[in-house]
């Protein structure tokens, strides 16, 4: 799945008894590297935020020296009101105005535990977030370079002074925490300034051999005189350590800055990994192949019922060639067979369900007493009764008494209009308002 790692631009910050400043504005430029695996760098570049190349997701890194790092006790609070708490644990542990610091729990912290609290400059961050929203690319994560681990890291880079300039700094990322010590304002200045300070004091002499030394291209040689010929350097861009930090489980964005869409990002996101990783490639596999079986099997259940349909049609007409040889062209198989057999049964003078006599003997076998027989009017197939006077108790005795031998029974206006009920409809049928 390929990344997007963008490098926010390092914050200012001012000289000691310098006045304070107003708030740095957003970069308009920011540094970047393309992977399609997260180990390996495929691209990297520089430019504006709208300009930047398009991934799968982006995450955005932010210099070791940014984030400050505080250990507590993780606050026995909800997690609407975890930020307050964190706020209130913090207030005495930091120089700055806790206000204005964005504050971060580390991954699987537990209420009541010792855990890792990251911090820095709200406004800042919100800022560079927003220049990046702003060039139509929404951030996924947000990760620190560097974070208390093991083992033990010492990396000399490149930093911003209090005087804007860039200085050597090294940064080191322990179990403990993380500090950073200005070097030198230059490579050459490297020896002499680390040598004349208590740094190396600092440290174990020599190095472990499990820690993990690195430095910048334009640090390396400075930085290989002073650790030491025992303690090979690694070279590693700014990039390349970004890069690195994607792997790790640290995201700052946290409470206020929580991503807006999350649950729909985090439904992209899993179908992304579900739809192009390789450890999800024998499910998609046996998804596809569900999705075919359904397939096949609905067409071989369609082909089935028109098999059996077109073999009933089959028999229907040969059922009424059979009955009525003189039918050639066979169109409506039931219509044309109940027409055959009610021209038979006129032929042989026997009245059918539909004539007058078969529907004046059911009226007559429901007609409540003592209601005397009025007018009626027939057409074939509905005989109309004049039935003035007649209450509604007596017009729903007669057609529940005609229901259950399949007539249908309307009233309207002092008439009863007697008739077959269709085919599958239900015989009785209710005054019509």
């Amino acid at each position: 799945m390929s990344v997007l790692v963008v490098l926010i631009p390092p914050r200012p910050r001012l000289a000691a008894g310098s006045a304070a400043a107003t708030p740095a504005p957003a970069p308009d430029e920011f540094v970047w590297v393309l992977s399609d695996d997260r180990l390996s760098i495929a691209r990297e570049g520089r430019g504006a935020a709208s300009a930047l190349p398009r991934a799968e997701s982006l995450i955005a890194v932010l210099a070791p020296t940014d984030v400050s790092w505080h250990r507590i006790d993780c606050p026995r609070a909800s997690p609407a009101r975890m930020a307050a708490a964190l706020t209130g644990v913090l207030e005495e542990m930091v120089i700055d105005d806790v206000e204005g610091l964005h504050l971060a729990l580390a991954p699987g912290a537990r209420p009541g535990e010792p855990t890792w609290v990251a911090a820095t400059d709200r406004n800042w961050l919100q800022q560079a977030l927003a220049r990046l929203e702003q060039g139509g690319r929404a951030v996924e994560r947000v990760t620190p370079s560097m974070w208390p681990d093991t083992p033990p890291t010492l990396h000399v880079h490149e930093s911003l002074a209090t005087d804007g300039r860039l200085q050597l700094t090294l940064s080191h990322a322990h179990p403990e925490g993380v500090g950073h010590w200005p070097l030198g304002p230059t490579p050459g200045a490297l020896g002499a300034s680390a040598g004349s300070g208590g740094l190396r004091a600092l440290l174990p002499q020599p190095l472990p051999p499990d820690w993990r030394c690195s430095a910048t291209p334009a640090a390396a040689s400075a930085a290989g005189q002073w650790f030491g010929p025992d303690s090979p350097v690694q070279i590693q861009s700014a990039t390349e350590q970004a890069l690195q930090a994607t792997r790790s489980l640290w995201n700052l964005r946290q409470f206020s800055l929580v991503a807006a869409h999350r649950g729909l990002a985090r439904l992209r996101d899993g179908w992304r990994r579900v739809s192009r990783d390789r450890a999800w490639r024998p499910l998609r596999w046996g998804l596809a192949t569900l999705v075919v079986v359904q397939i096949v099997g609905l067409n071989l259940a369609a082909w089935q019922q028109r098999k059996t349909l077109a073999a009933k049609q089959t028999q229907m007409v040969a059922l009424l060639q059979a009955a009525h040889p003189q039918v050639r062209a066979v169109l409506d198989a039931p219509v044309q067979m109940q027409r055959e057999t009610d021209a038979l049964r006129a032929s042989a003078g026997r009245a059918g369900d539909s004539d007058l006599e078969p529907m004046l003997q059911a009226a007559a076998s429901a007609w409540p007493q003592p209601q005397p027989v009025g007018q009626f009017s027939y057409e074939p197939g509905k005989l109309t009764l004049a039935t003035p006077g007649w209450s509604e108790d007596q017009i729903n005795g007669f057609r529940a008494a005609l229901a259950p031998a399949g007539w249908r029974v309307e009233a309207d206006g002092g008439r009863l209009t007697l008739q077959r009920a269709p085919a599958g409809a239900p015989a009785g049928a209710r005054p019509r308002s």
